[in-house]
């Protein structure tokens, strides 16, 4: 799930440098993916426009990466399942059983208990 040719959209990126929408983001960014923020209360982070859901973006997604709490990961998997998305990425702490169980059931291939910037550099 980890390749240079995807497009990434990282849910909940944030522009508070202390919190890990903001660190995941930057890192993939920095490692030059091609990252689309998403977060209903940004509208720029580092020199990028931010969307307010997957959606609006009008991006094909190739890879879902989740920073949220898991209720709001739950909430989100809707649309990821709504737009075909297939592959999902859930940063430790926005995963929960009932989002893999979903995944599962849905088709969508879900790595969770790994941080994708750890991995990324594996």
């Amino acid at each position: 799930m980890i390749d240079r040719k995807f497009t990434y959209a990282v849910v909940w990126a944030s522009n508070n440098k202390e919190k890990y929408g903001y660190k995941v983001f930057k890192d993939l960014i920095d490692a030059k993916y091609k990252v689309i923020p998403i977060n209903p209360t940004e509208k720029e982070i580092l020199g990028k426009k931010v969307y307010a859901t997957i959606s609006e973006s009008k991006n094909k997604i190739d890879v879902v990466i989740f920073v949220t709490q898991p209720k709001i990961t739950e909430k989100i998997l809707e649309e990821v399942k709504t737009l075909g998305i297939k592959n999902v990425w859930l940063q430790p702490g926005a995963q929960s059983d009932a989002a893999i169980e979903f995944c599962k059931k849905n088709t969508i291939e879900c790595i969770h208990d790994a941080c994708i910037m750890i991995q990324r550099n594996i």
